[in-house]
């Protein structure tokens, strides 16, 4: 069957039921969103915290929490079920069943003996459509049944802080699979496949007028917050998503720690193409055969300049920057780097410039006398390069300055360990930290309003200097 025919069959099945081809269902967005972090998740490694058979890593009410065939059951009238662990960034699947009207919830980030919803987060677990919360209102003359809930009671919100999007909850009776994901202040909650809550902290305060410390905890306790009702939980596991340590757990180059996989490969440059525009909006714009013949001809310039050498990916000074030819997110990363004297070099996030890379002591100087010395210059002059490399240093309202000098001498191998949460940057350089969850601002616009692109390209800048990098692994962490 030739296409036209093709199209012509599709369309009169469509008519036949009554839908025409513009009207055919349109995807649900929530469910397209939980899509990448699904499959990010999937392959991730999984430590089970409750094993079917008995409370073990638990504590608490141990009483009304019991485990049968394993199931996890939370008995009428039992309270908090808490793990024995704390932890901080993590994700946490599991399946639940409620009974009419049922309620409990996850609290993430509680201290020891503390209140889940004040003194950490509690995430919702509820059958907001149960009777208990509904009541009968008269509406344009007529009686309705109209539910007594605030928006940040339904299920899956963060009580108190963030309302959830419904319409994704299961029948009563019927097991419901959930995924709560936090990361620095970045929430996630993903329930039967959709993602109801996607929000970062830092933009929340209490909504109820209560205070609500706990929105600002990095790490505490997971538990089970009872309110009496009847509950059952199975499959309990979650991914650790802590922070990985500052240098690389790596006995040889190019070869990645566990968790890692890398983005260079130390042979060749598979993974990596071209700059094809050198204005990341007008890049964006590209399609189709504009897009295919810019990109043709970044690629032509990237061979001519960056190679590959003894396991170190390398650039001669001319040409463009070089750039993922996969997109990324939220992630870890650790890369090695070296420069000469007096050279220049960054990374951008995102397609977004940058982390800086550049030589603390160059004598060069604006305008003004050269010092004694290059140590006499670092001291005495802090601006630029002479505080040292790792700074955002494009940002105008957030801090473009690193916290401190932590640059090896030219010539020498040095290594940054960079976390990206939203649109947080995180940055060791040799084991110092030196940015601590600073946003990094749109460069791309003048105001430094417009949000960041979600997802783009990394890209190794050039400023017509040679550049050396190598053991470049990289985390994806679930957005």
């Amino acid at each position: 069957m030739n296409r036209i025919a093709l199209l012509a069959s599709i369309v009169g099945v469509l008519a036949t039921v009554g839908i025409s081809p513009s009207h055919a269902a349109k995807p649900d967005l929530n469910r397209e969103a939980a899509k990448r972090p699904l499959a990010l998740l999937k392959a991730a490694n999984w430590t089970d915290l409750f094993n079917g058979k008995n409370l073990k890593g638990w504590k608490g009410d141990t009483t009304n929490y019991v485990a049968e065939d394993g199931i996890l059951i939370c008995r009428k009238g039992g309270k908090l079920l808490v793990t024995e662990k704390e932890y901080s960034d993590f994700a946490f699947t599991f399946e639940f069943k409620l009974e009419e009207s049922g309620n409990n919830g996850v609290g993430i980030r509680v201290p020891e003996g503390g209140y889940p919803s004040r003194d950490g987060m509690e995430i919702q677990i509820l059958d907001h459509n149960g009777k208990a919360y509904q009541t009968e209102a008269e509406i344009d003359g007529k009686k309705r049944k109209v539910s007594w809930l605030k928006p940040w009671q339904y299920h899956g919100s963060i009580y108190g802080v963030c309302p959830a999007r419904t319409g994704y909850l299961k029948p009563v009776g019927e097991w419901n699979t959930e995924t709560i994901v936090a990361i620095e202040d970045h929430i996630m909650v993903i329930l039967n496949g959709a993602v109801i809550v996607d929000t970062f902290l830092d933009k929340h305060s209490s909504l109820d007028g209560s205070e609500r410390p706990g929105i600002l905890n990095r790490k505490g306790h997971l538990l089970l917050a009872g309110h009496n009702d009847y509950a059952e939980f199975r499959n309990l596991k979650l991914v650790d998503f802590s922070p990985s340590p500052t240098t690389p757990a790596s006995k040889s180059d190019n070869t990645p720690p566990p968790g890692f996989t890398v983005f260079f490969n130390g042979k060749d440059l598979t993974g990596w193409k071209g700059l094809a525009h050198r204005n990341a909006v007008s890049r964006r714009a590209l399609k189709g055969a504009e897009l295919q013949a810019a990109q043709a001809k970044a690629n032509e310039i990237m061979r001519e300049n960056w190679s590959v050498t003894d396991g170190v990916l390398t650039y001669t000074g001319k040409g463009q920057s070089l750039c993922t030819a996969k997109d990324y997110g939220d992630f870890e990363m650790y890369i090695d780097w070296k420069i000469p004297p007096g050279a220049d070099s960054g990374i951008y996030l995102r397609g977004t410039p940058q982390v800086q890379i550049w030589d603390p002591w160059d004598p060069r100087t604006k305008g003004k006398p050269d010092p004694a010395n290059s140590e006499e210059w670092v001291a005495a002059y802090r601006n630029g390069r002479n505080l040292g490399s790792g700074s955002l240093w494009n940002n105008r309202r957030a801090k473009n300055t690193p916290l401190t000098i932590a640059d090896k001498k030219p010539g020498e191998w040095n290594t940054f360990f960079i976390r990206m949460v939203g649109d947080k940057v995180t940055i060791w350089l040799n084991g110092k930290l030196i940015v601590d969850r600073t946003q990094l601002e749109n460069y791309w616009d003048k105001e430094r309003k417009t949000p960041l692109a979600r997802a783009d390209q990394i890209e190794l800048q050039h400023h017509g200097s040679e550049l050396f990098f190598k053991n470049m692994y990289i985390r994806e962490l679930p957005y």
